[in-house]
């Protein structure tokens, strides 16, 4: 817990800005300029905001902010505490769906003698549990599905009242920025390839071959034989090895048509079919639809069904041109980001394995691909560690 003496609230504030501290539960944003939307909108509305720290990880692929509720909750309890501070807010939540995360947090808030109250918020787990207006919903008391936008939970959330909703790693870093500590390290989640999945610590700006070699455990250039990955989570892409000499910064990914997202890290070996991952996390994500826009039910059933059919090697030239139109087409139609992420995983195998897709209109992909007709499930979620493998700059 926070011990030392702190920054008044716009002092604090204006080091996070100093500090250019972003959000890390993916989309990336600035968390001062959302600490002072969630100020400004109380002050304008004469109401005390709420402040949320969400910890529902619907990424299958991730599990830093399991492993921060768990392992180092006070660190996001003080965290959530100084943004209260800041935004003026008298009332916070911790917004959880795993079990062992809520009563690490439960524990750890009777344990403190914080004047702010602080309610722990369990939820059923799913992929759109997290967004920011379901998180608002479901501690109103109404589903943990998302809500037509605008008005963002900024200016009305919970009770109606400007609530900022931020995730656990983004309040841990905050409370690391108040001590004094660095802010630019980053908890990925790096899965697939046939290895056991693990959570690494590693500082802002390191090349993503770098993570991919300690990874692999070889430093040698026979270590980084992928056939490609996907960054950010099932909403950042496909991508080939030529991402990996990106930064692993939100800029510089984004500058390289890919995204940090959430942190999770998914390999795809030599030995895997990268149409059928993408068949797979388009089924996850079809299954996962919170089913109250039907642009999203049939676009998503749309995207899952033709890469299927792609896999199974009865895909037309028709159907990829679909594929791509509906990249286009689809993102920014739902109510919250699934359809965008469905819509992106499928533009960038377009973009990223035209050859792939080409090459299985001739039937199912054979040798190191066999098997890619049948469905094997989405991304697994990794077993959360006791410490996060932190890796030098």
């Amino acid at each position: 817990m926070l011990t030392a003496q702190l920054d008044s609230a716009p002092a604090l504030l204006r080091r996070v800005e100093a500090a250019g501290l972003r959000g890390r539960g993916g989309a990336g944003f600035p968390l001062a300029r959302k600490l002072r939307a969630v100020r400004d909108a109380g002050l304008a509305a004469g109401l005390a905001p709420v402040t949320v720290a969400n910890g529902e990880e619907g990424e299958p692929g991730s599990v830093k902010d399991k492993y921060l509720l768990r392992q180092r909750p006070h660190e996001v309890l003080d965290g959530l505490t100084l943004a209260a501070r800041m935004v003026g807010a008298g009332h916070a939540y911790v917004y959880v769906s795993d079990p062992v995360s809520a009563a690490a947090v439960t524990a750890a808030v009777r344990s403190r003698t914080d004047p702010l109250g602080i309610e722990v918020i369990e939820v059923e787990h799913a992929y759109v549990a997290g967004e920011e207006s379901a998180v608002v919903r479901r501690i109103d008391g109404g589903p943990a599905l998302p809500t037509a936008k605008p008005p963002r939970p900024f200016e009305r959330g919970v009770g109606g009242a400007p609530t900022l909703v931020s995730n656990v790693e983004t309040l841990a870093r905050l409370a690391a920025l108040a001590r004094g500590e660095r802010t630019d390290r980053l908890l990925l989640t790096v899965s697939g390839a046939g290895l056991l999945p693990r959570l690494y610590e590693v500082p802002e700006g390191m090349a993503l071959g770098e993570l991919v070699r300690v990874h692999l455990g070889d430093t040698r250039p026979r270590g980084l034989m992928l056939r490609g990955l996907m960054l950010g989570g099932l909403a950042g892409g496909i991508h080939t090895p030529a991402i990996l000499p990106a930064p692993l910064s939100f800029d510089s990914l984004a500058a390289a048509g890919a995204a940090l997202g959430c942190g999770a890290i998914h390999l795809i070996g030599p030995d895997q079919c990268p149409v059928a991952v993408v068949r797979d996390a388009l089924s996850y994500l079809a299954e996962q639809s919170a089913r109250q826009c039907g642009v999203c039910v049939t676009g998503t059933s749309r995207l899952a069904a033709t890469m299927t059919k792609a896999a199974q090697g009865v895909a037309t030239a028709a159907d990829l041109d679909a594929l791509e139109r509906w990249a286009v087409m689809l993102p920014g139609r739902g109510a919250c980001g699934l359809l965008d992420a469905a819509a992106r995983l499928a533009g960038s195998l377009t973009v990223s394995f035209p050859g792939a897709l080409a090459a299985h209109m001739a039937g199912p992909c054979a040798g190191p691909c066999a098997g890619c007709t049948q469905a094997r499930g989405s991304i697994a979620v990794p077993v959360v560690p006791r410490t996060a493998e932190k890796v030098p700059t």
